[in-house]
């Protein structure tokens, strides 16, 4: 596949940095000469200095020949007009958008990206992903990563294993016997820095980080198993006022009545701004690692602090700092990647990556086949996948256990006729099942194959 992307930031570097490792033929538009330097440095793309949304600087990067292109530039506008530019003048098949302004996404403006108007096929807001991700956390305690598949009927939970987790030490064919009705599989597991499917005969250990396939309505049930049975947060607050900061807090308001939320704002005219937008959220102004204005905000009877600034520094700082005053848990925005690997002994509960969030999206238009889905793991260690099956696929009409199925792939979940069924040897999947697989990145070009569409197919 010919990809050009527009922006070289972390988002930008992020898509092609997974794109170029997967064979794709992809160059890059920056303004910046440094950062188009560097990304032709270290990835196999091509580079090129110049504005994405200009007519020439597309042509010369290959528009014509171009099967998508994905503008992810910090501008919206630069964004749009670069892919009205590869509609017009070289019929790109697929364009995608990150438009971050929320005027451009209010529901009585949807035609606005109409293909007769401004034709992008896929919107990608960062602000709105992240929201729905931290959204999704605040309403699972226990679970560090969240992830819907089949129109939320089911869902993937990164659950980690505490010393008195209950399933621990026990082989998870046993834990299979032991609850027969629990629709929930266990399809990979992270130890020591390493992540691997896991096999019938494996056991889970204290410390590892456990990715379960779970049927919507038995998550809590599966992260009572395993020893997970935190109450939902009603006491929040949010250090951030910003684009997430409101989006969490407003959609808190219209979905939880019961919960109490307190926002900390640095900007006085920001926080003027959110406090006339929101109706039962307090709004403080002030800074997040100001110990007297959490004392202020009521942070030891906390359950929940969400760090949501554009800072990481001050995003891990404030959660450290609110749990050392005694707020029960906290998670933080945290961008750079570098900082993900020490967040738990720096006593951060869960974090979120928006990097993570946008390239999950962009990946489920990039792949091949029905793929409904994608959620990228780990920075690109696994990806959970949802694709719906055809008459051609090799998945259809034979016993999972007679599949030669690649070993760096499991399946955790089949959904039919509006339930989810969990995976067992003598189960066939049928043509228009919805399968939700966790696979290794050595796999998912297997796991395209398996639902592409055969030319006998037509």
């Amino acid at each position: 596949m010919r990809v050009i992307i527009c922006g070289a930031g972390r988002v930008g570097y992020g898509i092609a940095e997974r794109l170029s490792a997967e064979d794709n033929d992809v160059t890059v538009i920056d303004t910046s000469s440094e950062l188009i330097r560097g990304i032709r440095d270290t990835l196999d793309v091509r580079g090129f200095v110049g504005h994405g949304s200009h007519p020439d600087v597309l042509e010369a990067a290959g528009a014509q020949q171009a099967d998508m292109i994905i503008a992810v530039t910090l501008h919206d506008e630069v964004n749009m007009v670069a892919c009205q530019v590869a509609h017009s003048l070289f019929n790109v098949p697929t364009k995608v958008a990150r438009v971050r302004s929320q005027s451009y996404l209010r529901k009585h403006y949807s035609d606005l990206f109409s293909r007769d108007h401004m034709p992008i096929d896929v919107i990608i807001s960062p602000e709105q992903e992240v929201g729905e991700m931290v959204l999704r956390r605040i309403a699972l305690p226990g679970a560090t990563d969240v992830v819907r598949f089949a129109d939320d009927n089911i869902a993937m939970v990164a659950i980690e294993c505490l010393d008195e987790c209950p399933v621990i030490n026990t082989p998870l064919a046993q834990l299979s016997e032991l609850f027969p009705d629990l629709l929930s599989t266990v399809v990979g597991v992270s130890r020591d820095g390493r992540l691997f499917i896991p096999h019938s005969a494996d056991q889970l250990m204290a410390g590892d980080l456990a990715y379960v396939v779970s049927a919507r309505e038995q998550v809590r049930r599966t992260l009572g198993l395993f020893g997970h049975e935190e109450p939902e947060a009603t006491r929040i607050v949010i250090a951030g006022g910003g684009n997430i900061g409101l989006y969490v807090a407003r959609s808190i308001e219209a979905r939880q009545s019961r919960t109490k939320v307190k926002i900390i704002e640095s900007s006085r005219e920001r926080a003027i701004e959110i406090a006339d937008e929101l109706r039962r959220t307090v709004v403080l102004h002030g800074d997040a690692l100001d110990q007297k204005l959490l004392i202020e905000a009521d942070i030891q009877d906390t359950d929940l602090l969400v760090a949501l600034t554009n800072d990481d520094h001050v995003n891990i700082l404030a959660s450290a700092m609110a749990k050392r005053l005694g707020c029960k848990s906290n998670m933080a925005l945290v961008n750079d990647p570098t900082y993900q690997d020490f967040t738990r002994t720096m006593g951060i509960d869960s974090f979120v990556n928006p990097r993570n969030v946008t390239i999950s999206r962009v990946l489920q238009h990039v792949r091949r086949g029905r793929i409904r889905a994608v959620h990228t793991i780990q920075r690109g260690a696994a990806e959970a996948i949802e694709a719906e099956a055809l008459e051609t696929s090799p998945l259809v009409g034979a016993a999972l256990r007679d599949l030669e199925l690649p070993d760096g792939m499991r399946i955790g979940a089949i959904f039919r006729d509006g339930k989810m069924i969990k995976p067992a040897g003598s189960l066939v999947i049928k043509p228009k099942d919805r399968v939700v697989i966790f696979a290794l990145p050595e796999a998912v070009r297997q796991v395209e194959q398996m639902f592409r569409v055969s030319l006998e197919f037509f």
